[in-house]
């Protein structure tokens, strides 16, 4: 039996509860690939909380970002979606990022971080260039923060520029994203896995 694995996902879309979302609908993909490997996992719209701008881990005042890093610690695979927005992601996306800042005030005296040995993903839809770019800026990102990243390209898709058609409103995911969502997934997995059964070491001095 595969060792069991979590994952969790942060949907950074600007649009709150259930109203109808492509990055949700990536997200949803990737989890569903991920779970044909044994990973577990579920997702949370960053949008439906109350999480204020801050570089610390609880701002106070009904902050609720201390609930969501929880669950991010919690999983074995994070997966960060944003959609695009003039080029780039998401103000929420960002502020992810702003927030895990306060991880790095969190490294042992050993050198280990508290997001050692766990993978993230990053996932980006849109209309509009920029998949690339924002791709980069969030691994660059989580990688800082101390995520590793699994081989293979990230899962994103970008329609017309100013078109009309939302990924949402595709029939069929096209073969080249679905084949990078199997593979992404199935990296993943296995690196989270590697990482579960060998964490990383304390540097050497």
């Amino acid at each position: 039996m595969p060792t069991p694995l979590r994952a969790f996902g942060l949907n950074c879309t600007l649009k709150r509860g259930a109203a109808p979302s492509s990055t949700q609908k990536l997200l949803d993909q990737l989890l569903a690939a991920l779970a044909r490997h044994g990973v577990q996992g579920d997702s949370a719209r960053l949008a439906d909380f109350h999480v204020p701008p801050g570089v610390s881990a609880d701002e106070g005042d009904g902050d609720q970002w201390p609930q969501l890093r929880r669950r991010v610690l919690e999983a074995d695979i994070f997966l960060l979606a944003t959609p695009v927005w003039v080029g780039h992601p998401s103000s929420l996306a960002q502020r992810v990022l702003e927030r895990m800042d306060a991880f790095l005030g969190e490294i042992g005296d050993d050198g280990v971080y508290p997001t050692f040995g766990r993978v993230a993903m990053v996932a980006v839809v849109g209309n509009e260039d920029g998949a690339h770019k924002i791709s980069a800026d969030l691994y660059q990102g989580l990688t800082d923060f101390g995520f590793s990243v699994a081989a293979g390209s990230p899962a994103y898709w970008v329609g017309e520029a100013m078109g009309d058609v939302d990924y949402i409103d595709l029939d069929k995911t096209p073969k080249p994203l679905a084949d990078t969502i199997r593979t992404a997934a199935s990296n993943a997995a296995h690196l989270a896995r590697l990482l579960k059964a060998n964490p990383y070491p304390p540097p050497l001095g």
